[in-house]
């Protein structure tokens, strides 16, 4: 296939845009299905209103926004594999493909549990979810790095400061909500 000198960039370029508006998606997507879930939980009057219109917010997400941009993630990974073959006999691609998969699996799991909350069937409770929402995170951690570092991943001492600052944040976040959370319940 002769394909001209600029349709590598063209490929990478609507690469990177798809995948910041997938991730966007799944990051808001199960943030929806958390106040879904918690909605549950208001006076039986208003419950129906929420989720209703949850159940609206949830599949014009997953329609117009999350599923648009995994294609357009997907289709242009492809071209950009048809320009560069050979990446797909480098480990860092295999491992990177294999992020990529589960990505697909959870990105369809969402819809499942989509359905099940429009049916009123979830059984996942609030706090499952929050930690159901902090997987593409990690997934997009891993590919991050591995597209950066590709096959020379580094070691040092500063690395795994970073790594450490790293899961240090991610901490506090979980303590903040969780602190958060206690407060309201006493104040409740």
């Amino acid at each position: 296939m002769n394909l001209p000198p600029e349709a590598y960039l063209w490929f990478k370029s609507l690469h990177i845009i798809g995948v910041v508006v997938w991730f966007a998606g799944l990051f808001y997507l199960v943030r929806l299905f958390i106040y879904h879930v918690e909605s549950q939980e208001l006076e039986q009057n208003i419950q129906e209103a929420f989720h209703k219109q949850y159940s609206l917010m949830e599949l014009r997400l997953a329609n117009i926004i999350t599923t648009p941009g995994m294609i357009l993630t997907t289709s242009m990974a492809i071209g950009l594999l048809v320009i560069e073959p050979t990446w797909l006999s480098q480990i860092w691609m295999q491992i990177k493909l294999g992020f990529v998969l589960l990505l697909l699996i959870y990105h369809f799991y969402c819809y499942k549990i989509m359905n099940n909350l429009r049916k009123k069937e979830c059984k996942m409770t609030g706090k499952q979810l929050r930690v159901l929402n902090e997987l593409p995170t990690l997934f997009l951690v891993c590919v991050v790095m591995l597209v950066v570092f590709k096959n020379s991943f580094p070691t040092s001492a500063v690395t795994w400061f970073i790594v450490l600052l790293i899961i240090l944040m991610a901490l506090s976040i979980q303590f903040y909500a969780r602190f958060r959370r206690l407060n309201q319940s006493k104040a409740l």
